[in-house]
């Protein structure tokens, strides 16, 4: 049996790797007794697996893990349990036994950010929504990534067109930062980074944004069926 878990990472953990989550996640099952299956064979892992690892210094509302167990464990023994073991800033939000067995990662399509920014000027909001509406009208958008060819990456250019569900102006923050809603691509269809996003809008709009400045969260992971966007939870 499955349990679906939604967890959340904040703060300072928002620089822990997804090696050291997994490991994180491993020491909490251990310590809080949770009845998590292992495989089989001469060195046995625990079963379960984090889906889309988030890049390091990005927050998160809405992770999710899928545990394989050994035998059932009431959904608040699990949560309470876990969240117990777990740091404050990782702590589950919601969990649910799966009806059916299709793992998180395979239907995962959709990842919905929030992107702050500080602004050089006092740009303005309406004209910042034109300008980036403008830009969404093109049929193409390149940008160059690095994919494996065997044992080598080689550039390669991309349109990320396809891959941008839509981009909303919020407005600004207490501190005058500018925020950015954004949907974006992931999975198998195609995967665009925040970070790739906002170099290929700083470029084409000329912001002059400093991107080691970004302040970036996901919001939410959606799965999609049949063109309809859905919580996997």
């Amino acid at each position: 049996m499955i349990i679906r878990a939604k967890f959340n990472k904040r703060n300072y953990l928002k620089y822990i790797s997804h090696l050291d989550l997994m490991r994180l996640f491993q020491r909490s099952f251990n310590s809080c007794q949770i009845p998590i299956k292992y495989s089989e064979g001469f060195n046995p892992h625990p079963k379960f697996s984090i889906a889309n690892p988030l890049s390091l210094g990005i927050e998160s509302e809405g992770e999710y893990i899928d545990i394989d167990l050994e035998e059932y464990i009431p959904i608040d023994d699990f949560m309470n349990k876990l969240n117990n073991s777990l740091p404050e800033d990782i702590q589950i939000i919601k969990a649910v036994y799966l009806e059916k067995e299709v793992s998180i990662s395979s239907i995962l399509s959709w990842a919905f950010y929030e992107i702050k920014f500080e602004q050089n000027d006092n740009t303005d909001m309406k004209s910042l929504e034109e300008r980036i509406n403008k830009w969404m009208e093109n049929k193409e958008i390149i940008i160059t990534k690095l994919k494996k060819k065997g044992k080598n990456k080689v550039p390669t250019e991309i349109n990320i067109i396809p891959l941008i569900g839509n981009v909303v102006v919020k407005g600004l923050d207490e501190n005058q930062y500018i925020i950015l809603n954004v949907l974006l691509r992931i999975g198998e269809n195609g995967n665009l980074k925040p970070v790739q996003f906002m170099e290929a809008l700083n470029r084409d709009l000329n912001l002059n944004i400093d991107l080691d400045s970004l302040l970036m969260k996901r919001l939410a992971l959606f799965a999609e069926e049949n063109g309809n966007i859905y919580c996997p939870l």
